[in-house]
């Protein structure tokens, strides 16, 4: 969760980063990922600039590619 109040949630089966309004459950942005991560983002900071990473991949299955990435969005 960030101060700005977004929840980040990339824990699904499909390949995307989602982002959330932590008052209303509203979908606000959605990011794409090579592979489905199924594992729980971070956000840290350098200087005045926001990120959020993601580990995608690491699993086999049928919905999604086999793949191993760790992926950063940079926040505004």
């Amino acid at each position: 969760m960030t101060a700005g109040g977004l929840v980040f949630i990339g824990a699904s089966l499909d390949a995307y980063l989602k982002a959330y309004d932590v008052e209303n459950g509203t979908l606000l942005w959605r990011g794409s990922l090579p592979t489905s991560a199924r594992s729980v983002p971070m956000t840290y900071e350098t200087g005045r600039k926001q990120f959020v990473v993601i580990s995608a991949g690491g699993h086999e299955g049928t919905l999604t590619k086999l793949d191993n990435r760790l992926v950063a969005f940079s926040l505004p």
